[in-house]
Order: C-alpha cells, then structure tokens, then sequence
C-alpha cells in the first residue's frame, strides 16, 4: 500500500511542477515549427534527428513534471538545429535571426541556442528544460546508432547495458560526445545509468511515431 501512496503522490509532483502562471508557450503551432524546419532542412537525417529529439523532448516534460509545457519542449526540440544544414559553421549563432524571422520568442530562442553551449554557444543550459535538451541532444544520436547495430534495428529491446558497452567505446558513434552527455547528466544531477535510462525510454515513446513520420517524407 506503501509503494502505491508514494507512486501516487510523485504522479501528483510531476503533474504540479508549475502554476498555470508559469507554463510557457509556443509563439508557433507544431504545424508551423515543422514547416519552418523543412525550409531550412531538407537532408532526411536532420528532419529524423529533429523529430526523435521533439518526441524525446515530449516524454522529458511529462517525466520531471511539465505536462502542461509538453508542446513547448516538443517544439524547442524540433528547431533546435535549425540552422545546422544550411550554416554548420554558424551552428546557434545563425539560428536566433532565422527563429525571430518566423515569430519565435527569446525564450524558446535562448533554449534553443542553449543545447551548443561550450562548443558554439555561450548561453549556459538554466532550466530544466535546457538541460535536458542539452543531455538528450547527444544521446539520442547514440542510441540510435546502436539501435541500428541490434537485430531488431529498434530502441524498443534495447538495454542500459548494451548502451553501456557502446558508450565506453570511444571508436562507435565518434560524432556523439561523450563528454556533452557525461556533462548533461551532471546538469541534471543524474548518475549517467539514469540518463541512459530515460532517455531511451523517451526514444521508445516516439519510435513509431518518428518512423511513419520518415516514410511520408519518401
């Protein structure tokens, strides 16, 4: 009976992280987000790596306790390599003018630009929200790459410790660095099993989605 209360009760911390006062929203539709990225992203690469990490974003809000922002997550994760294809060596720096071209607020720019900082960005990952981007940005490009290597080609088999394995060999994935995740899970005061963890759960929540999203851009 115990462990039911207490389940219960942190369904109702997550649920009331926030008043409806400080519940922030998108400027933009997730209709208008997603056209805004193709103008500037047509490489299916970008638009998979753009919807997992909005579906990760999604599953983020709801699990520290920001249901009520989900869209808002979902569409900071959709652009937040909005200026990657077009202008990688302005990566964050391009950004902030092709976002407030289409109406986006500082806030989401600020978040957006934030998952760069210490490589090409200076503003430093604050919110939770921000840091979670930061954390996940990086991961999910690694779990996918292991995902593909599994049998099954999928997140939904796969287990911390195969992650692990993947994670300690520096060769596989040599793009994904280790030290931003390593860096993101110290943001979020996680131990880096907790952040694999999550994260691909988060993946499995989207999986589906992600993959008829990619076979209607064929």
């Amino acid at each position: 009976m115990k462990s039911l209360e207490k389940k219960t009760a942190d369904s109702v911390k997550k649920e009331n992280k926030q008043t409806a006062s400080e519940v922030r929203k998108s400027s933009l539709t997730r209709e208008q987000a997603l056209e805004l990225l193709k103008k500037y992203n047509k490489e299916s690469f970008h638009i998979q790596h753009a919807l997992t990490v909005e579906g990760v974003m999604r599953w983020y809000a709801k699990e520290l306790g920001y249901a009520q922002e989900e869209e808002y997550w979902g569409i900071t994760g959709l652009l937040h390599d909005i200026d990657f294809e077009l202008y990688p060596e302005e990566h964050c720096k391009k950004a902030p003018e092709l976002l407030r071209e289409a109406g986006v607020g500082e806030d989401m720019i600020y978040a957006v630009c934030s998952h760069g900082y210490g490589l090409c960005s200076e503003e430093e990952p604050k919110h939770e929200m921000e840091k979670a981007l930061f954390a996940a940005d990086e991961l999910t490009g690694l779990i996918w790459s292991c995902a593909l290597m599994r049998p099954s080609k999928s997140t939904m088999d796969m287990e911390v410790k195969s992650l692990k394995k993947k994670f300690k060999d520096k060769k596989f994935a040599a793009g994904c660095s280790r030290e931003v995740i390593s860096q993101g899970a110290e943001m979020l005061g996680w131990e880096l099993d907790d952040l694999f963890d999550k994260t691909i759960q988060a993946m499995r929540s989207c999986e589906a989605a992600v993959a008829e999203a990619m076979e209607k851009e064929v």
